[in-house]
């Protein structure tokens, strides 16, 4: 998945509801513009660009235009070696780039390197989706809830602990840049799942990550870390 986006919501004021293509294609270009696409299939491809993801439940509107014109921007991805991930159930789509033995690719997106801490918290994240997700209820989460998660991979001689709370504030912090955490309305501390990491964490990946990760836990730790992870 590639780098966030400053903007977590619908940049553009429009909507495919009501409009024909007519309208969506005779939209107003910049001079000398040479380019195929609409101007709103455009836009769509920069927030597709910008990452880390295309959420329905944020971006509504850029999510009808993006339907529209699927085929189109899957196009223009693979013209610079990147391919389009969508899940249509639960309307998220990202970029990545695409592996290829048959072509030499040249690599336009760079890898997001994860700490322990932060992988131990997006595999947590990622067994807490899936249990609100067959309960057909929103994944949610607080800040209180990670941080004690994540106690249970501290050493039991640990003597830095303001290091160990540090490491866990930017693990949480990375996951909401990644964004896998999204910030609920009036809810300082409390973040709903993104549908995101079931694309980021396929299910037949989680069982082996899950029992990798087990093994680094310190032996009095255990029984605490027998949750959703």
């Amino acid at each position: 998945m590639n780098s966030p986006a400053d903007t977590d919501s619908d940049d553009f004021d429009y909507s495919d509801q009501g409009e024909d293509d007519v309208a969506l294609e005779n939209e107003a270009r910049f001079a000398g513009d040479t380019g195929t696409l609409p101007i709103p299939a455009r836009r769509v491809l920069v927030r597709l660009l910008q990452g880390p993801s295309l959420d329905a439940r944020r971006h509504e509107k850029l999510w009808g235009v993006f339907k529209r014109y699927e085929r189109d921007l899957k196009s223009r991805l693979h013209d610079i070696f990147l391919e389009l991930v969508v899940d249509n159930e639960t309307k998220v789509a990202f970029t990545r780039q695409v592996v290829s033995d048959e072509v030499e690719v040249p690599i336009l997106l760079r890898k997001q390197s994860l700490s322990f801490l932060e992988s131990v918290l997006l595999l947590f994240l990622r067994q807490k989706f899936t249990h609100s997700d067959a309960q057909a209820e929103r994944a949610v989460v607080d800040q209180l809830e990670m941080t004690e998660y994540l106690k249970a991979y501290e050493r039991s001689d640990n003597v830095d602990m303001s290091r160990f709370g540090r490491q866990t504030e930017g693990a949480i912090e990375k996951a909401k840049k990644l964004g896998v955490l999204l910030k609920l309305p009036g809810a300082e501390d409390r973040f709903e799942i993104s549908a995101s990491l079931r694309l980021l964490f396929p299910a037949e990946e989680i069982q082996a990550l899950t029992e990798a990760y087990r093994r680094h836990l310190p032996a009095d730790s255990v029984s605490t870390a027998e949750g959703p992870l």
